[in-house]
């Protein structure tokens, strides 16, 4: 659920990050949580948001 643009990755967590490696770091620990739901899903898999969508969604296509 959630998967709006402005809830995941959490932007107040982004901003307080400064070095590029800490950033790509926490976009892996934001990540996931949605790499375990959809890997753990069996038969369906609902995402949800509002438009705009996470950018994490571009990994799934």
């Amino acid at each position: 659920m959630a998967l709006d643009d402005d809830v995941l990755p959490d932007p107040e967590r982004l901003a307080g990050v400064g070095d590029v490696a800490d950033i790509a770091a926490l976009q892996d620990t934001e990540r996931h949580p949605l790499y375990v739901a959809a890997t753990r899903a069996r038969d369906r898999l609902m995402l949800t948001g509002v438009a705009p969508g996470s950018e994490f969604l571009e990994d799934i296509h």
